[in-house]
């Protein structure tokens, strides 16, 4: 896709260019890092990632994986413990289940067990979430049952500039990071630094500073969390947006800042209620700001039940900016 220019040395461009970008920097900072998974060669990816970069870097380096999950997150493993740098895509999120085994014992034991010995500096890509009408066997965010494992980083870029940063970073960890890419976000627009280069993967961004009360979430919740924002402003409620970016490591000394001073605030996941990543960071301000508080914490996950194909009922299970604004109000005391 061309390029636009907007002002000397900013460009905008798609989420899925901007990962391509972070993809094809690596590549050519480090001879090491190669591509693998199901169809990233000449098909250019499920999401169009990889597209031209089979013609750019060879088979070698863009390499396309038989159907077998497992397989080649395995050889992901080996490459990596090897010197290599791979960079694994899974279809979607669900896919991953297949290769839980060799995610869970062995990349994320392997630095732990050799005592230091090996690391497994590997990234695994992968799309989540739901809103493109992909059923319930597609529509999973199961990003939260990863940020519960010690030994990984569990990363959700939800802008175009930390789609093309964060990868590089991830790279450069001795132990294997997870890159959560919500479907909803490949076609989004937005504006790039033509120097851009790698981002912080620890911390937390204010992406809309306020003073009323928090919004704490990440990944394609961003946006709507967002617009949720304008709504509420309108209402003359201040809210604060705090994008997470990063899942595991989380970064509480962003959140708890924030809580601390607004005194409110609403988690909004777009994994399950029940065991989720908003209940972690619930009992972690629980724990840390409780006294701070001045209303209980509100928070609006997905509806518990497989995401159907439906196109009404599917925007009906996930959050929206009505469910978002509603959950602010009832904090302030408003129906």
């Amino acid at each position: 896709m061309p390029q636009e220019m907007i002002h000397p040395g900013t460009t905008e461009l798609t989420y899925r260019d901007a990962v391509r970008e972070a993809i094809r920097d690596a590549m050519r900072r480090d001879d090491r890092v190669f591509l693998m998974g199901e169809d990233v060669g000449r098909y250019g990816g499920c999401y169009a990632v990889s597209k031209g970069l089979l013609a750019e870097f060879g088979p070698e380096r863009i390499r396309d994986t038989p159907l077998s999950e497992s397989g080649f997150t395995g050889a992901g493993i080996g490459a990596a413990m090897a010197g290599m740098r791979p960079i694994v895509e899974l279809m979607t999120v669900n896919f991953s289940l297949l290769a839980l085994d060799q995610i869970f014992n062995s990349a994320v034991t392997v630095r732990h067990m050799s005592g230091n010995q090996f690391g497994v500096p590997l990234v695994i890509r992968m799309a989540t979430g739901a809103g493109r009408q992909l059923a319930a066997q597609h529509s999973h965010s199961l990003e939260g049952w990863y940020a519960h494992i010690p030994g990984i980083k569990v990363l959700a870029p939800a802008t175009v500039e930390d789609a093309r940063g964060m990868l590089w970073m991830a790279l450069q960890d001795p132990d294997p990071a997870l890159i959560f890419e919500n479907v909803m976000l490949y076609n989004m627009t937005g504006k790039l630094a033509a120097d851009a280069g790698p981002v912080n993967i620890d911390k937390a961004a204010v992406r809309r500073p306020g003073r009323d009360i928090s919004l704490i979430t990440y990944g394609g919740s961003l946006w709507k969390t967002l617009e949720a924002a304008t709504v509420l402003a309108g209402e003359n409620i201040d809210a604060e947006v705090i994008d997470l970016r990063s899942l595991r490591p989380l970064d509480d000394a962003t959140i708890m800042t924030s809580v601390a001073r607004t005194r409110r605030a609403i988690i909004v996941d777009e994994g399950w209620r029940s065991g989720s990543l908003s209940a972690e960071i619930g009992m972690r301000m629980v724990e840390q700001v409780f006294w701070e508080l001045d209303a209980p914490i509100g928070r609006v996950c997905s509806a518990e039940v497989p995401i159907p194909y439906a196109r009404h009922l599917e925007n009906a299970a996930i959050p929206q900016v009505p469910n978002i604004v509603a959950a602010a109000k009832a904090v302030f005391g408003r129906a």
